[in-house]
């Protein structure tokens, strides 16, 4: 493969991937799980260390491994071929795919905001539940383009994921400056006048909504219950970050701007994250947050701080920080799937590079599943399963690191992980707790994504039957 990606390149693609639009949507449901704004911030806190812990970790493994495929590699190379197959399936059947699919609907969904004509056109099909909107062809649509943009060469991939990084990162910039400048009435000191004290408990009407009445007082177990369904989003808004090592082959010197570009984009990113979350405290009550419109508490905020003007500025940003993920996470997830193909643990025609020296068909096969995945309107769901996976197979591969360091102490590592064993033992116990919590207050979280992730298995003992038949 050809060094084509520098290490700013690199930056720009995991924050580019990291930024979707979680940061927009996720404020309304930690609050609404915690009642209290100096909780919602400790959330956020606690998924930071979390986030550049296991960035940190990675790092010894990238330097280690510096080939396309990331953490599909990582774990192939440490646990055996299964765990690096089960990985690859969880990845292309909802991940990465799944990923994709959801942030091509935000883009669709906040698009409508400037042309209420999509909202309001009739579906082109519709069947019982199972409609197809304008929406959802727009989104198919954006990971069409996007998908034949980065057909013709990285260096096209590369240049819009550079501009649409840079773009929204300013952006963002702006919306906290102006969250703090332009606010006169500051709901901070009241959205914090709860210290350790956390809400919940709320109910519903019968049409599903939440009552605003019901706040009740949580402590113990049940705060951490709440804590943990909290995380479901923060720790979504989070992910994505390893992408960068999907194209380590592609990288120069993949042994030091790997990981370099990990750590500055993963620390970058959750700055900017804990800000954007101070704005949202600043700007509304916890009310407004928590029973936000559709859970979009930045469209809320940004109509506090720009007036009538805000619901266009905030469609805007969210329309570029979506397009410009899409294509990181485009970009990065179809080297996994041309890696697997090389290791016989995919199609095969995913294996070859077009005249461009990219993957297309890799490229085109992910799209195509992405699209479907629109097309299902089960993308939403699928993506309230896979947080607890995605944490779990990021447990497996911070564990490797201590693994190998026991098992093959002799190995050249050309990167050592900062505060060894502190820093992914950090991880894991932080990620234990999220998993066990998640597994005890909120099972609907859990159990279908890993459910998802097992039926792998069959499918990678059908692959190795075919080639001992073949042999």
């Amino acid at each position: 493969m050809q060094k084509k990606l520098k290490l700013w390149d690199a930056i720009m693609l995991v924050m580019g991937s990291m930024i979707g639009s979680g940061i927009f949507i996720v404020a309304a449901d930690m609050m609404r799980n915690l009642g209290s704004g100096f909780w919602v911030i400790v959330v956020w806190i606690i998924t930071g260390v979390m986030t550049v812990a296991a960035a940190i970790s990675y790092g010894e493994l990238s330097a280690m491994f510096p080939k396309a495929g990331g953490q599909y590699t990582y774990l192939k190379e440490i646990f055996g071929r299964k765990m690096g197959f089960l990985y690859g399936w969880g990845l292309f059947t909802v991940i990465q795919t799944g990923t994709i699919a959801a942030v091509a609907m935000a883009f669709g969904k906040f698009t409508a905001y400037l042309v209420p004509a999509l909202n309001d056109a009739a579906p082109i099909f519709q069947s019982g539940e199972f409609k197809i909107t304008w929406i959802q062809i727009l989104a198919i649509a954006t990971i069409i383009l996007l998908t034949q943009l980065n057909t013709r060469g990285v260096e096209s991939g590369k240049l819009l994921q550079n501009i649409f990084t840079g773009s929204k990162i300013i952006a963002l910039l702006g919306l906290i400056a102006t969250g703090f400048i332009l606010v006169d009435i500051s709901h901070l000191t009241d959205n914090f006048s709860f210290g350790y004290d956390a809400f919940s408990n709320l109910k519903k009407d019968i049409s599903g909504n939440f009552l605003k009445e019901g706040w009740e007082p949580i402590g113990g177990m049940t705060l951490l219950g709440g804590i943990a369904a909290a995380m479901v989003g923060s720790v979504f808004s989070s992910v994505a970050w390893e992408s960068v090592t999907f194209v380590s082959g592609e990288i120069e010197n993949p042994k030091k701007n790997v990981v370099k570009s990990m750590i500055y984009g993963t620390t970058a990113v959750m700055i900017l994250y804990i800000a954007v979350n101070y704005v949202y405290l600043n700007a509304l009550d916890r009310d407004s947050i928590a029973f936000a419109e559709n859970d979009r508490v930045a469209v809320a905020a940004s109509h506090f701080i720009f007036g009538n003007a805000g619901t266009a500025i905030i469609a805007v940003l969210v329309m570029i920080s979506t397009f410009g993920c899409n294509n990181g996470l485009i970009l990065a997830g179809a080297r996994v799937f041309q890696t697997m193909a090389k290791d016989g643990m995919f199609f095969r025609q995913a294996e070859q590079n077009n005249k461009n020296n990219v993957p297309a068909n890799a490229l085109w096969m992910q799209g195509i599943w992405a699209s479907i995945l629109c097309l299902s309107g089960q993308y939403g769901n699928l993506l309230d399963m896979i947080s607890f996976v995605i944490v779990l197979f990021y447990m497996i591969t911070v564990f490797g690191v201590i693994y190998l360091r026991i098992k093959q102490p002799n190995l050249e590592r050309p990167y050592k992980t900062w505060l060894y064993p502190v820093t992914p033992i950090i991880y894991l116990l932080i990620g234990t707790g999220f998993c066990i919590l998640l597994l005890i207050y909120k099972q609907q979280y859990t159990w279908p994504g890993f459910l998802m992730v097992l039926l792998g298995l069959p499918v990678y003992y059908l692959i190795n039957m075919n080639k001992k038949t073949e042999k």
